[in-house]
């Protein structure tokens, strides 16, 4: 699949995106929520069904070639090896401990990768309406709805120091200082999902690191915005991000909006 051919099925998979988030909102704050514990023990809502089963029906129509792996069909048992060529890596309902919790920091996260590149991202924030996407250098784009879309990019590096963006739920600034290479921090924005990746993709911050682990469908999305905003998304080796590895899960991982120290 060509850039150009990536770019044009953005404006689909951005309004899949939001459908899915219009299935979610429902849900969201509702007394009485039922949770369930998957195998691994992270929380599963009757939201995160609900939209992947909606995100699936949509991408079998869309591209009915391209087969999909989802983050709730893969914990059921249902998913398949990633194959060689083209396929669609979805997390349905990206900060599910966030959406419990009744805050407003979880996303619809929906990439296309090619073996082991990815090929675009959309991230769709429901709460907000805010929906971000990028397939390839110079791409990255927001949009809010009902308003234009705007292009958006990293920035470069502040004299005074970075931002850095952190994760709600997991890692803790001592837990990361070792992977900050002497990178000076002047702000910490402690948020959930893929948010993060967002924030570097437009400027907000400069740098997320991840030092535990996650699975593919939890980054695709936000690695192709980023990348195509222009930042980087390496290992902790200075190796890029690939996709489709062993049991879908990542090393620890660096998101930058500048090149690698």
């Amino acid at each position: 699949m060509t850039g150009d051919e990536a770019v044009r099925l953005i404006p689909a998979i951005r309004a899949i995106s939001e459908a899915a988030g219009d299935e979610i909102m429902p849900f969201f704050r509702r007394a009485g929520l039922t949770v369930t514990a998957k195998r691994d023990g992270s929380p599963v809502t009757d939201a995160d069904i609900r939209a992947e089963r909606l995100i699936l029906s949509a991408l079998h129509e869309l591209t009915p070639m391209i087969p999909v792996i989802s983050e709730e069909a893969v914990a059921a048992g249902l998913g398949p090896v990633p194959p060689n060529g083209l396929w669609w890596l979805v997390d349905p309902l990206d900060g599910t401990k966030d959406f419990v919790c009744g805050r407003a920091e979880f996303t619809v996260n929906i990439a296309l990768v090619d073996g082991d590149q990815l090929k675009l991202g959309v991230i769709h924030q429901p709460v907000t309406h805010r929906t971000y996407s990028g397939a390839g250098p110079g791409t990255a784009t927001r949009r809010c709805k009902g308003l234009a879309e705007l292009p958006i990019s990293v920035r470069s590096m502040p004299t005074e120091g970075a931002t850095l963006a952190v994760s709600r739920s997991h890692d803790q600034p001592e837990a990361i200082q070792s992977h900050l290479n002497g990178q000076r921090v002047v702000t910490l924005i402690s948020i959930g999902s893929s948010l993060k990746f967002c924030l570097v993709a437009d400027g907000t911050a400069d740098l997320y690191i991840r030092n535990g682990p996650t699975r593919e469908w939890d980054t695709a999305a936000g690695h192709a915005i980023v990348i195509a905003a222009g930042g980087t998304v390496t290992t902790f080796d200075g190796v890029a991000l690939r996709y489709g590895k062993p049991g879908l899960l990542n090393p620890g991982f660096r998101v930058s909006g500048w090149p690698v120290i």
